[in-house]
């Protein structure tokens, strides 16, 4: 886990992303493009809509972000924060504990877990 802040990056998709244009972020990931999103700051975010299959977003933060229906049972979430995000309707990976998930939207710890 990284004790860096979090960061803005010019990544094509990332800003796809921090400017809403989620059908465009998609489009792009469907065409092949991969994009940088470890550490990335997704502040007030909203990611609805997102495919989030196969990301890295290892040491994101996430705080106040829409995350509402995403499916990030695919997603390495490796030391994300989710401090105060909306998460209803999200499937997160099975390896981590509910409580985890809670106590990171609760009180921004970092979501530690185990793969398989």
């Amino acid at each position: 886990m990284s004790d860096a802040k979090p960061i803005i990056t010019d990544d094509p998709l990332y800003c796809l992303l921090r400017e809403g244009k989620i059908e465009e972020f998609n489009n792009q990931r469907d065409s092949g493009v991969t994009p940088n999103l470890r550490q990335c700051d997704f502040r007030g975010t909203d990611l609805r809509g997102m495919n989030a299959s196969g990301l890295d977003l290892r040491d994101a933060y996430f705080r106040g972000a829409d995350l509402r229906g995403l499916d990030l049972r695919e997603t390495n979430l490796h030391g994300a924060s989710l401090a105060q995000a909306h998460i209803s309707g999200v499937y997160f990976p099975d390896e981590i504990n509910p409580q985890e998930i809670m106590m990171s939207v609760q009180y921004g710890t970092r979501l530690r877990y185990q793969t398989a």
